[in-house]
């Protein structure tokens, strides 16, 4: 295809999710242009997961060779009484994952997977990335979509036939066409921080759980997840909290009182981390009420921009790209009828979505159990073997892309 508008994608965010969308799009045949507000691509963040369902799609845009050689590949996820470090559930994966879902699960850096992406991006003809270019208006009509973008270079104008909001939870592309619709602070905060597995803190941690695991500590109203990154070479730390007073913007260097004190309880190794481990990245979790429209005519929104969800499945990176895969597919399978494509997309990806973040509900309420509830979840756990917690995954890692 050329670069004629109705053969073009606008794509608002050079994240995960635009990024992969950007490919999916260009592996059809269409010209894509992406904006991105910031003037240069840097990703803040630690750790990532990325189940089956995402690697799968990684492959098929050609970016998991890339991944491979600085991710890790967890032999399993473990589930740990935060107190005594006993483990109460076992989920294989390593080579038993890819047997079962025909994908590895890949434990890595957030800015790993961002490289990987914008790698394959730039040696991608028809893809054209431009840095420092805001969304500031748009325009709709029956041929397509116009924005106007601002920067330092000024003011342009792009026309296509599709707009793609990849710009996240505080998507603007969403404001545009949605003002009411917006972020709200879901009361929990994210403390991130990723450690040499060879500092003293490093290697106290791997005492308490092998080196090659995703590894969840749970405790009564909290949670920390640990896994290895980096190629095993760093521990990427994520612990859960209430929070409030952070309900704007992540924060550096900030008052780990909130995490020490969720902390106090827990085994020593454990309770050391809120001091030993940081700096730590104070991240306020910030939702999407994920009921009204995520397309109008000439514009769809994906990712976190679309329906941004508790992290508590682990999902969230994995739900934006398959937003992109399909997405791209839909639009692809009605070149004629853009408006009847972007209706069999969203009715397609509800479903998935919705029940993805009921998962990650139910994990936040079990996980931060306590008491009678607690026990009754430690009983439960206990009679599932890894194989039927591995069964219990089918639906969300064997997941293949639909035919539209």
């Amino acid at each position: 295809m050329n670069g004629a508008p109705q053969n073009q994608i606008i794509i608002a965010g050079a994240g995960i999710a635009g990024l992969a969308a950007a490919l999916a799009f260009a592996s059809r045949g269409f010209s894509v242009q992406v904006f991105e507000r910031a003037p240069q691509l840097e990703e803040v963040g630690a750790g990532i997961q990325l189940s089956p369902n995402a690697t799968r799609i990684l492959d098929r845009l050609g970016v998991l060779p890339a991944l491979l050689k600085t991710a890790v590949r967890p032999n399993a996820v473990s589930l740990r009484d935060g107190r005594t470090l006993a483990e109460l559930a076992r989920v294989p994966l390593g080579e038993a994952a890819e047997r079962r879902w025909q994908a590895p699960y890949l434990a890595l850096h957030r800015a790993d997977l961002q490289s990987a992406l914008l790698s394959r991006a730039n040696e991608t003809s028809g893809i054209r990335l431009v840095t420092g270019a805001a969304i500031a208006s748009l325009a709709q009509s029956s041929a397509g979509i116009t924005v106007t973008t601002v920067g330092e270079a000024g003011r342009s104008e792009a026309s296509g036939l599709l707009l793609v909001g990849a710009d996240g939870v505080r998507s603007a592309v969403r404001t545009h066409f949605s003002p009411s619709r917006r972020s709200h602070y879901s009361g929990e905060v994210a403390w991130r921080t990723t450690l040499p597995a060879d500092s003293a803190v490093g290697r106290a941690l791997l005492e308490a759980t092998p080196a090659d695991t995703v590894t969840a500590f749970l405790h009564s109203g909290f949670h920390l997840i640990a896994y290895p990154v980096r190629g095993g070479a760093a521990i990427n730390l994520a612990a859960f909290t209430a929070g409030a007073g952070l309900a704007e913007k992540w924060a550096g260097n900030v008052d780990v009182s909130p995490l020490r004190s969720a902390l106090r309880a827990t085994a020593p190794v454990l309770s050391r981390l809120a001091d030993e481990a940081g700096p730590w990245t104070a991240w306020p979790i910030h939702t999407v009420d994920r009921r009204p429209p995520w397309t109008s005519p000439g514009v769809a929104l994906i990712g976190d921009a679309a329906h941004a969800m508790t992290p508590f499945a682990a999902q969230g990176a994995a739900m934006a790209i398959e937003d992109a895969w399909t997405l791209a597919a839909s639009v692809a399978a009605s070149p004629r009828d853009l408006a009847g494509g972007l209706a069999a997309w969203e009715a397609a990806r509800r479903p998935r979505v919705e029940k993805v973040a009921r998962r990650g509900a139910f994990n936040r309420f079990a996980w931060h159990a306590s008491g009678p509830v607690a026990l009754v979840r430690n009983l439960v756990l206990k009679t599932r073997s890894p194989e039927k917690l591995a069964a219990d995954l089918d639906w969300l890692y064997g997941w293949e892309p639909p035919d539209f």
